[in-house]
């Protein structure tokens, strides 16, 4: 049986929004609704934090501890480093790359990325690689462990590290990879949280709907419902990672 885990990467030291994933909507840290709703994906046999060992960071395996959550502390910088710990510890086949600062993701989302990962029997699979459709803040990355395995033992570059899986995406030629398309294209959309303006947007979502169970079409009718919203974040600019 193939055991596929989520990794749910989460930290405070933020730059544009310091300690943006224990900041509330609607009562609620980002962080949990973020491992809640990844909860909820069928294809999960575990979801576990993985966060930093930087002092700052306490506060984040305070929360997974006093929420029932599995929590590893790896490397602050070296990304794919703790992912691998975090897979190691959890015996895990299949890794699902989560980001703390997507409190819309969506289970259904991942059910698909690693249905697609399997269907195609490809080394990865995700909704983030190019040419994008999916809303931003909905990225989901399922990888295999060995691939992974490789990349870090292969990967040189501190900068690619630091996001994990810039070396498997991007190598074609040594990797299999799938793109998770959907049939609407919503990739003008900004759901993720990195600045005041993301959070504005996110809790307007949140509270419009009333509740923290729906999926991403509801919440892209809410935000086409009131297109005024998206101009608050229009101006955001995404941080990049580094092409070599």
């Amino acid at each position: 049986m193939t055991r596929t885990v989520a990794i749910i990467q989460a930290r405070t030291g933020s730059t544009r929004l310091p300690g943006k994933v224990l900041r509330q909507v609607l009562g609620v840290p980002i962080l949990t609704h973020v491992v809640d709703r990844t909860r909820r994906a069928r294809l999960l046999d575990e979801v576990v934090v993985a966060t930093t060992r930087l002092p700052a960071d306490d506060a984040i395996e305070v929360l997974a501890r006093e929420s029932g959550w599995p929590v590893v502390r790896g490397s602050e910088v070296d990304l794919l480093d703790r992912y691998l710990q975090a897979a190691r510890a959890h015996q895990a086949d299949v890794v699902v790359r989560i980001t703390s600062d997507c409190p819309l993701i969506d289970p259904a989302v991942i059910d698909d990325v690693v249905q697609t990962l399997t269907d195609s029997r490809v080394d990865y699979a995700s909704n983030s690689l190019e040419p994008r459709t999916f809303p931003r803040g909905l990225d989901v990355e399922a990888v295999r462990r060995a691939a992974l395995e490789r990349a870090g033992v292969e990967d040189a570059s501190a900068a690619w590290r630091e996001h994990a899986t810039p070396y498997i995406y991007r190598h074609p030629e040594l990797f299999r990879l799938e793109r998770v398309a959907s049939p609407d294209d919503a990739s003008a959309e900004r759901w993720c949280v990195d600045t005041a303006e993301d959070l504005e947007l996110v809790k307007r979502i949140f509270e419009a709907i009333g509740n923290a169970t729906f999926g991403w079409r509801e919440a892209l009718a809410a935000v086409r419902a009131h297109p005024e919203w998206s101009a608050l974040n229009r101006d955001v600019v995404q941080k990049s990672v580094a092409t070599e």
